[in-house]
């Protein structure tokens, strides 16, 4: 099955359906649900009455879904049980077309997954992270500075977008001037071709990854003719594991650097600002206590979730909350609703910006697959949030924000706001 969707499929669009509908007709793969944020409510009813929940007849195919916190952490840890290579299905519901399929490593089992993190993961050893703060803090305030006053603005794309756009740039050490290409070629990975406004057929998808191709490979040719230098694709072009994988892997891990540096960066920093403007007391907190920001970072990554799930692929019949499950199943990690699972999280349908445990998340994931730019994602969130209390003595929501129509990122295509002078 290709990542097409029929929208007329779209059954259910609001909370009390979630309810009311019989529960194997629940379908949580449907964009929609995401889009206009009725998800929470479908979630609730099936971590109550059916966490590990098979869907026969979803938009994506067939599935089950995981969703509550243990029973996904027993999935991502089960690296021998469930796989997330590409030749299997790969980590996302959508089913691509052979063509489409890419491999990378978060796409890959033992041992070549291991094999091609380690390439990268210099980029984000201590040393670098704490010469990149006063980088990340110089743009952070440059961006900030330039805001308007007194009028209505998109906070996604004069902030999130941006910031997060100049860090991608400097971890692939890409031209700036072209750093608008990043985030398009991330909205184009993640898209849904002709149903979610950002791609409009299958070709044109094509044609755009492949120009993404064209460009990397461009950079990846001038770096592997020169010394090794610290940015990724230096590293990919020099490194053993690496060196010598052809166009498509290339191009796949690309494609997960781009998305994993964008997507979920730029999406808890519109997340957690909704977050506060649509919970004025947690704000006050804030502002009277700027110290907090160390555990509202990791809370506003859990109460966003930015990336909402991760697919496995079963790989030998199991049993899984009493369910079983045969090989060949594809098995939803719904990270988005383990962040909400009562019996994990304490209060967890609240934000809380003080939290006891606030780094006990889904977010990142766990096992092998655990995000290696975890700590660089707080750091950026934790510089904005600094910056933001020294300028801002108010932010006021402005209209209502817009959604992104993906059952896969979770985040925000329009966040209107003001700062009142």
């Amino acid at each position: 099955m290709t990542h097409a969707v029929n929208t007329a499929q779209t059954r259910y669009g609001n909370a009390a359906d979630a309810y009311s509908i019989p529960l194997d007709q629940i379908d949580v793969s449907d964009p929609k649900l995401f889009e206009n944020d009725t998800i929470g409510a479908y979630f609730e009813r099936l971590r109550r009455e059916d966490p590990v929940h098979y869907c026969k007849d979803g938009m994506f195919g067939s599935y089950w879904s995981v969703t509550k916190y243990q029973d996904i952490v027993q999935v991502d840890t089960n690296h021998d049980v469930f796989s997330s290579a590409v030749e299997n299905g790969g980590i996302t519901i959508i089913d691509r077309p052979d063509d489409q399929r890419l491999p990378m490593f978060i796409a890959m089992d033992q041992p070549k997954h291991d094999q091609q993190r380690k390439t990268i993961s210099p980029i984000v050893a201590p040393g670098n992270l704490a010469a990149f703060e006063a980088t990340i803090r110089a743009r952070t305030c440059k961006v900030l500075d330039r805001l308007p006053r007194n009028e209505t603005f998109d906070w996604v794309k004069h902030v999130s977008v941006e910031l997060t756009t100049r860090m991608l740039a400097t971890l692939f050490d890409f031209p700036f001037e072209d750093r608008h290409l990043l985030p398009w070629w991330s909205n184009v990975a993640t898209s849904i071709p002709g149903k979610d406004g950002i791609i409009g057929s299958e070709e044109e998808y094509r044609l755009e990854i492949g120009k993404c191709l064209a460009y990397f490979a461009h950079l990846w040719n001038r770096r592997v003719n020169i010394p090794p230098r610290n940015d990724l694709i230096s590293m990919l072009a020099h490194s053993p594991a690496t060196r010598d994988m052809g166009q498509k892997e290339f191009l796949g891990n690309v494609i997960l650097l781009i998305v994993g540096g964008n997507d979920t960066t730029r999406n808890s920093m519109s997340g957690g600002l909704h977050a506060l403007l649509t919970q004025p007391a947690e704000f006050s907190k804030l502002r009277a206590n700027p110290a907090f920001i160390e555990s509202m970072v990791p809370e506003i990554i859990r109460w966003q979730t930015p990336l909402a799930h991760m697919r496995r692929t079963a790989l030998v019949d199991t049993v899984l909350g009493g369910k079983a499950i045969k090989k060949g199943d594809k098995v939803i990690m719904w990270y988005l609703s383990g962040n909400r699972d009562a019996e994990a999280i304490e209060s967890p349908n609240s934000f809380i910006i003080d939290r006891k445990r606030p780094r006990q998340h889904l977010s990142f994931g766990f096992g092998i697959h655990r995000c290696l730019g975890n700590r660089l994602a707080e750091m950026q969130l934790r510089i904005l949030w600094e910056e933001i209390l020294e300028r801002f003595p108010a932010i006021e929501l402005a209209g209502e924000p817009k959604r992104t129509f993906s059952n896969f990122v979770h985040g925000f295509t329009y966040l209107p706001v003001r700062i009142p002078e």
